[in-house]
């Protein structure tokens, strides 16, 4: 079976939308699915170009309708609170792709920004799970992310502890980056003071410098008489 037309993810495929396909006996394509039944009806979790093959991995199980028809088997959607800043003014749209950012303030009053999540894919703004035809932007209360169930942990946790932020990047830009994370003192321009490991502190002692020579005063019979003699040294 191919499509006879592109397949959207979420949306249930129906019957003339797809169409029987010959392929080479000596080209094998795993997942390739032969009955017309087994297609219909079904969602698809990515987009199928025209006249592609219609294969296995490209469909949700029977039981997944809606949003949940796009979440692969393994991962998670997780949802996070966003405002019209963090959201890059509304211009976040379903299928965009994100790194997530998190503002943490300590009990000193440090506070720093970090990466905690890079090139994640938005499935959903709002209630929307297709981006708006017009590129139109819209500001939401919510943000949905594809994540895996350890991703979900740290967006959860970072939202309890912090604000989060998210920046917006080129869809076929997959390069992640190590990136240290920033404080106030880099935005003042000021040095880290940098601490000296445990480890590694050396103790100062102050050194007195010996004299070169010792003098003996002797008083004897009234008369004092002064007697100098040489420093000794180490043996």
């Amino acid at each position: 079976m191919a499509a006879a037309v592109v397949l959207q993810p979420g949306t249930p495929i129906a019957v003339e939308n797809i169409v029987e396909t010959e392929w080479p006996e000596n080209i094998p394509l795993e997942g390739m699915i032969e009955n017309k039944e087994d297609v219909v009806g079904h969602v698809p979790i990515y987009p199928v170009a025209a006249k592609e093959p219609v294969l296995k991995r490209d469909l949700a199980s029977p039981a997944s309708f809606g949003l949940s028809s796009k979440i692969p088997n393994g991962m998670r959607a997780t949802a996070v609170r966003t405002s019209e800043v963090s959201n890059v003014a509304g211009f976040i749209f379903p299928g965009s792709r994100v790194d997530v950012l998190i503002t943490l303030r300590g009990v000193d009053n440090s506070t720093i920004t970090r990466t905690v999540l890079q090139n994640m894919q938005v499935l959903s703004t709002g209630t929307k799970t297709a981006p708006d035809p017009n590129g139109k932007p819209e500001n939401v209360t919510v943000v949905t992310l594809l994540a895996t169930p350890e991703e979900s942990e740290k967006l959860v946790l970072a939202q309890t502890l912090g604000s989060i932020h998210f920046v917006l990047r080129n869809g076929a830009d997959m390069a992640v980056t190590d990136t240290p994370s920033v404080d106030m003192s880099e935005l003042a321009g000021t040095p880290k003071k940098v601490e000296e490991p445990a480890g590694r502190r050396v103790k100062r002692v102050a050194v007195v410098k010996a004299p070169a020579e010792y003098a003996v005063e002797t008083v004897s019979g009234g008369k004092t008489t002064v007697a100098k003699f040489p420093a000794q040294g180490p043996e």
